[in-house]
């Protein structure tokens, strides 16, 4: 994130960027938790761009570090009890080696993507986590730069949870469902939406 852009917006950034944001982190929260490697309580995070850290509120048990390139977002997430950073994630480098890496709505502020991977593997134990808009990279791309940055398996997840609506639970049911529908889904990723992939290296699936 940009101080510029992001800083005035601090204070209120996790109520006015969700139309609900109770249910959107506690879906992206608990896919964090299980896709591909699970993570287990006392495990360490690290979130690259993550805003205020709110995140953190829905990963019980996880050791969470926020990082943030914006100085206001990173005072909001500490005055709320989150253990922030000030960092870019294009050269952020955790004190010790984590569990898991995750980074949402913000691949795109990667200068190199290769080399942005590279840097979260080399300090990314367990997997790395991050959301994907396949309209705007191609997937065979990214799993090459993963698959040279060492996460040579991605397991990927249809998240057909909206940013800026909210839906009554039946509507919500009904998006969950079609998450599972194979060539449905992919047919709506290509209109709207976005995959959650979970990167790691092989044999260590659990």
């Amino acid at each position: 994130m940009t101080t510029e852009k992001y800083g005035p917006k601090a204070e209120r950034w996790s109520r006015d960027a969700y139309a609900d944001a109770a249910t959107y982190f506690g879906r992206r929260g608990g896919l964090i938790l299980s896709l591909g490697p699970s993570l287990q309580p006392g495990d360490a995070l690290v979130d690259l761009a993550c805003g205020d850290g709110a995140l953190a509120d829905y990963l019980p048990g996880i050791r969470y570090t926020g990082v943030d390139t914006s100085p206001e977002m990173v005072e909001v997430g500490r005055k709320r009890g989150r253990n922030m950073a000030l960092g870019d994630l294009n050269d952020y480098e955790p004190p010790e080696p984590v569990a898991a890496t995750t980074c949402f709505r913000a691949i795109y502020y990667a200068g190199d993507r290769a080399a942005f991977f590279r840097r979260v593997a080399g300090y990314t134990e367990r997997k790395f986590v991050f959301d994907l808009n396949p309209r705007q990279y191609r997937l065979t791309d990214v799993r090459a730069d993963l698959r040279d940055a060492g996460f040579d398996e991605l397991a990927l997840q249809p998240f057909f949870s909206p940013q800026h609506h909210s839906l009554p639970r039946p509507v919500l049911s009904a998006l969950r469902a079609l998450e599972q529908t194979g060539p449905i889904a992919r047919a709506m990723l290509a209109l709207r939406f976005s995959y959650l992939c979970a990167a790691f290296r092989g044999g260590k699936k659990m």
